[in-house]
């Protein structure tokens, strides 16, 4: 597998997933109508997503104005569980009020594609679909009140405003993906 850190400088890949809105979402497509895209792994029960979640949320509402978004993806095994199933994601995305989309990876190409590894893991692209930065979201996984450095943030500021990015990547801190068993 391909390590995120690898990646910063290179296209993205492309992908098309489903939404839980019932929309398909092409990347290339997508960014046609947006300045920057974060893309962000998530899972519906990771402990580390849910202290994060209102976080991604604000970083959304904060930035959408600006021509940014965020895209939600879950990229998690489903088999033998149904806490990461389509329908639950719905019901996450609901009970969280989430403000952004978020889509199903079912074959998990697309987190391998980018290197991803944990949920959270963010990867922030410019309108060439260039990736800028990737990993973590912050400093502080237990409380945004003691996040001294705002990684995604201030790289989001930093590439809309035409700015230099710094640091280019920091190693994510989260639950691992749950990977679907090789069956060969």
């Amino acid at each position: 597998m391909t390590v995120a850190c690898n990646l910063v400088g290179d296209y993205a890949p492309d992908f098309e997933l489903p939404g839980i809105d019932k929309q398909v979402y092409h990347l290339g497509r997508y960014l046609e109508k947006f300045k920057a895209l974060g893309v962000v792994f998530l899972g519906n029960n990771c402990p580390y997503v849910k202290k994060y979640l209102e976080r991604l949320k604000q970083i959304q509402a904060d930035f959408a104005t600006d021509g940014f978004t965020l895209v939600g993806i879950n990229s998690n095994d489903t088999d033998g569980t149904i806490q990461d199933s389509f329908e639950s994601m719905e019901s996450f995305a609901q009970a969280n009020q989430l403000n952004f989309p978020y889509l199903r990876d079912p074959t998990q190409d697309v987190a391998r594609s980018f290197g991803a590894t944990v949920i959270p893991e963010v990867f922030l692209l410019d309108s060439q679909a260039v990736i800028r930065y990737a990993g973590s979201i912050d400093d502080c996984s237990e409380s945004a009140a003691q996040v001294t450095n705002n990684y995604l943030r201030n790289n989001i500021s930093a590439l809309l405003a035409g700015k230099e990015i710094s640091p280019t990547y920091i190693e994510p801190i989260g639950s691992s993906i749950i990977w679907r068993a090789n069956k060969s």
